[in-house]
């Protein structure tokens, strides 16, 4: 179901519309709405008419279509948790400001791999450092606590 200031809502087409459904229905509405041949006010027809050729734009390009419908879902999603938010909080506590969206978990990107293995690397590398300087100068790696008494 669409939001109610959807495009989808707007040229009257399902979200699963193909581009030819929405060519036809953008077409059969710009008639409709078209300044020159609409019986609207000038000034009303005109911003009608720059919504629907705005949704007919981002939903017939792939990419920008796709985009939108990201847009939809998650406004959806903060929808739902912000009511079920609601509906949990006991009456009188405000619910905590800004959107509640849940955590998703993910798999890590290639670049996150990356870092993670320089990370060790780095770690690798200062322990044999440390260890090798400390057998260059002769230090000792097994000490005696000074608070315990020798046996």
């Amino acid at each position: 179901m669409a939001s109610p200031l959807s495009h989808y809502l707007l040229l009257q087409v399902p979200e699963e519309a193909t581009p030819e459904q929405l060519r036809q229905a953008f077409r059969r509405l710009s008639k409709r709405f078209h300044p020159d041949t609409t019986s609207l006010p000038a000034v009303e027809a005109e911003q009608a008419f720059q919504r629907l050729q705005h949704a007919y734009g981002v939903l017939s390009d792939p990419e920008a279509r796709r985009r939108y419908d990201a847009e939809l879902r998650l406004a959806r999603l903060t929808a739902v948790s912000a009511a079920r938010a609601a509906a949990a909080a006991p009456s009188g506590v405000p619910a905590p400001p800004g959107p509640q969206v849940p955590s998703v978990r993910r798999a890590l990107s290639g670049g996150e791999w990356l870092a993670l293995l320089l990370l060790a690397l780095a770690l690798v590398f200062s322990l044999v450092l440390g260890v090798g300087l400390a057998l260059v100068r002769g230090a000792a790696f097994s000490t005696w606590p000074s608070w315990l008494p020798p046996t």
